[in-house]
C-alpha cells in the first residue's frame, strides 16, 4: 500500500481536518486499536492507533478538538509513504538523508534539523524519525497538516506530540542515542508514555519483511533518475489558529 504525500494537505486517503469517524472509514482494512493521551503538556491531544491485526499498529493518528492534525506511519506495518515517487518509510536513514540533502542543494526542498537532530521539511509538513529494528534502525514518517507546518521539525516548539519524539534519535556520525537519555528527569508529571518503539526481534523482523510487497522491502534510490530534481513546490502556510 503506497501513500503519496500531496501538496493538497493530505497523505494517502487522509486529509488533515477529518474527524475521527471519517479517518476510521477511509483506513481500509484497519481497525481502531486504542486511544491515548499523546502529549503531557497538551492534554487535549488525542492519539488513536489503527492497525491490521491485534496489537499491531500501522498508523498513528493525532487529533485536536476531534480533528486530524498529525499522522505517523509505522515503518514495518504501515503504508509506504512517498513524495514524487521516492519512498520515505522503512529506508536506511543515511540513504534517505542523502536524498533530502541533494534536494536541499538543488533548492527543491528546505531541509532543517530539530534540536534533537531529526531532519524534516516544513514545506512538505514532514519530519523523518527512526524506529529501531533488529540490527539497526529504519525511517518512520511523521506528517502534520498545513496549519501546523510552521516549525514542525522543532521538537520543542512544533505541533508534533511528545510521544512521537521519544525513542531512537536520528543517527549522526555512527552515534546511537535515545530520548530521554539514561538518567534524564523529564517534566511529564503523571503522563505515561503510550508506546515505545522497541526493536523487533530479528526473526520477527525477517518474517514481516518477507511478507511485504517487493517495493516496500527496500527503499529505491531515485535521486539520479531522469528529470530529477522536480520543480520546486511552493507552499502557502497558514499559521497559528487552525482553520479547517
Amino acid at each position: 500500500m503506497d501513500w503519496e504525500l500531496t501538496s493538497l494537505d493530505g497523505v494517502g486517503p487522509l486529509r488533515f481536518g477529518m474527524p475521527i469517524d471519517e479517518v476510521a472509514a477511509v483506513l481500509s482494512g484497519m481497525t481502531e486499536l486504542r486511544r491515548f493521551q499523546a502529549d503531557p503538556s497538551f492534554r487535549e491531544t488525542l492519539g488513536v492507533e489503527f492497525g491490521t491485526g491485534r496489537a499491531e499498529p500501522a498508523v498513528y493518528a493525532y487529533f485536536v478538538d476531534g480533528r486530524l492534525f498529525c499522522v505517523a506511519v509505522d515503518e514495518i506495518r504501515g503504508p509506504q509513504v512517498t513524495v514524487w515517487g521516492r519512498e520515505l518509510t522503512a529506508c536506511v536513514p543515511a540513504d534517505l538523508e542523502r536524498f533530502l540533502l541533494h534536494a536541499h542543494r538543488c533548492e527543491v526542498l528546505d531541509v532543517s534539523y530539530g534540536p534533537r537532530g531529526n531532519p524534516g521539511v516544513n514545506g512538505l509538513r514532514l519530519v523523518v524519525r527512526v524506529q529501531a529494528v533488529a540490527g539497526g534502525a529504519l525511517t518512520r514518517s511523521v506528517m502534520v497538516g498545513r496549519t501546523w507546518a510552521d516549525r514542525c521539525t522543532d521538537d520543542w516548539e512544533g505541533a508534533i506530540p511528545e510521544c512521537e519524539w521519544v525513542g531512537r534519535l536520528w543517527p549522526h556520525r555512527g552515534e546511537t542515542k535515545t530520548w530521554p537519555p539514561p538518567g534524564h528527569r523529564t517534566d511529564w508529571g503523571d503522563w505515561q508514555l503510550p508506546f515505545w518503539t522497541r526493536p523487533l526481534p530479528a526473526a520477527t523482523f525477517r518474517r514481516m519483511r518477507r511478507s511485504l510487497p517487493g517495493n516496500q522491502r527496500m527503499c529505491k534510490r531515485r535521486d539520479t533518475r531522469p528529470g530529477w530534481p522536480p520543480r520546486p513546490v511552493k507552499q502557502t502556510l497558514r499559521h497559528r489558529n487552525p482553520r479547517w
